[in-house]
C-alpha cells in the first residue's frame, strides 16, 4: 500500500522510501533514475538506503553514491553492511536478523528491492527477505543487467526525462571507479536498458526504468 506522509495540518510531505541493495551499485543501477526523479520533485519525505555487501573501497563508494543520489532529500540514512559478496544465502540467518531490526526502525511507503527471480543468488535472497519482512507495503522490484542475460518483463514503468536519465548514468560512472574494468559497466549498457523500457512504456523522453510489481493495493479513505 502506498501512502503519503502528512504533517499536523494535513499537508503532503512525500514518500518514506526504503531502498535495498545486495551490492554497492545495485540500487543505483536498478532504481537510480526513479530515486532522482522523486527527490527532484520533492516527493521524498525520508529515505533509508541499505547496502548489504560492501568491503574495502566499495564501502566508501556505496556511501558516497547513496548521498549523491539522495542529495536534496529532506531526511536520509545510508547503511552499509559487510556481508560477503556472493555468499549472502549462506549467511541468511544473520541477514534475516538485520531485516528484523530494520523492520522495527522504518515503516516505508515504498520499498525498492531486487527482482525475485534474479539470476544472482545474493539478489534473490534480498528480495525474498524483503517480502518476508514488509508484508503491508508497496514493493517494487528493480532489474540489474548482467552477463547471464536475465532480462525479465517488467509491468510497471517510471518515465525519466533526459536530465534525469543522463544524471543517473553520470553518477554511476563517477561514483564507482572500481567497476570500470567490467565490460558491461558502461554508459551504453545503462542507456540501452532505459531506452528499451522507454520504448515499452511509450515514455515521452523515450527512456524509463522498469519494475516488477507483484501486488498493488488501491485504498481510498480510512483503512
Amino acid at each position: 500500500m502506498l501512502g503519503l506522509t502528512l504533517d499536523a495540518a494535513g499537508r503532503r510531505h512525500g514518500y518514506r522510501i526504503l531502498a535495498l541493495g545486495a551490492h554497492a551499485d545495485d540500487i543505483e543501477i536498478g532504481a537510480g533514475g526513479t530515486i532522482l526523479h522523486l527527490v527532484a520533485h520533492g516527493l521524498v519525505a525520508s529515505a533509508n538506503w541499505v547496502v548489504f555487501s560492501a568491503v574495502g573501497e566499495r564501502v566508501e563508494e556505496a556511501r558516497s553514491s547513496g548521498a549523491a543520489f539522495l542529495e536534496g532529500a529532506r531526511e536520509r540514512e545510508i547503511t552499509v553492511h559487510g556481508f560477503r559478496d556472493g555468499f549472502l544465502p549462506y549467511g541468511g540467518g544473520r541477514i534475516k536478523d538485520t531485516f528484523e531490526l530494520l523492520k522495527r526502525e522504518v515503516d516505508p511507503d515504498l520499498v525498492l528491492t531486487h527482482r525475485g527471480d534474479d539470476a544472482h543468488q545474493d539478489h534473490r535472497l534480498i528480495s525474498e527477505l524483503t517480502w518476508n519482512t514488509f508484508r503491508n507495503h508497496l514493493i517494487l522490484e528493480y532489474e540489474i543487467p548482467k552477463y547471464d542475460g536475465d532480462m525479465g518483463r517488467p509491468n510497471l514503468f517510471v518515465p525519466l526525462d533526459e536530465p534525469t536519465y543522463r544524471r543517473k548514468v553520470e553518477l554511476l560512472l563517477k561514483q564507482f571507479p572500481s567497476q570500470q574494468r567490467k565490460p558491461w559497466f558502461s554508459e551504453d549498457t545503462f542507456l540501452a536498458l532505459m531506452r528499451l523500457r522507454g520504448m515499452e512504456s511509450n515514455a515521452p523522453s523515450r527512456h524509463a526504468e522498469g519494475f516488477h510489481c507483484r501486488k498493488l493495493v488501491l485504498a481510498g479513505g480510512p483503512t
